[in-house]
């Protein structure tokens, strides 16, 4: 059986359960002056943008709200508007640095419907290709990316 070392991962797992109530989200709200090592592109009044530290496709952004509301039902129209008026940005990043044949985007509210963080509203943004959902994803569940997130987090900062 071959592996597929990413000890990179090891921070950010050995990081959950802690901060509010172990949500990572919350955790990484409260330390503004680690945005680059959280990986966060932007704060706004309603909302943050960071790369997704479980990238599905190289690019993968998660748009969240800066209060731990848990669905949509729990946003005021102002942060509704502003994860739109933010996914537009998003967009204008990742078709300017990346050329995308598409973008996937789209909210996931609770466990059954795949949230990772069932708690706290967010929407992930991915830049997609034809024929990105190759082999090893396919057959060995792993997926292949060929950028480390720190030379994400380095191209897409500019944008926001």
């Amino acid at each position: 059986m071959d592996r597929l070392w990413t000890p990179w991962r090891y921070d950010y797992i050995r990081g959950l359960g802690q901060g509010d109530a172990g949500c990572v989200f919350c955790r990484i709200l409260a330390e503004p002056d680690r945005d680059p090592e959280n990986l966060v592109l932007c704060r706004t009044p309603a909302l943050f943008v960071v790369l997704n530290v479980f990238p599905y496709t190289v690019g993968h952004l998660l748009i969240v709200a800066r209060r731990h509301i848990a669905a949509l039902g729990g946003a005021d129209p102002a942060e509704l508007h502003a994860f739109f008026e933010t996914a537009q940005k998003c967009e204008a990043a990742l078709t300017s640095e990346y050329h995308p044949e598409g973008l996937n985007m789209g909210i996931n509210i609770g466990k059954a419907a795949g949230a990772g963080v069932e708690s706290h509203l967010h929407m992930h943004v991915l830049p997609r290709w034809t024929g990105d959902a190759n082999f090893v994803s396919t057959v060995s569940e792993t997926r292949v990316l060929p950028e480390a997130l720190d030379q994400t987090y380095r191209r897409l900062h500019p944008y926001f």
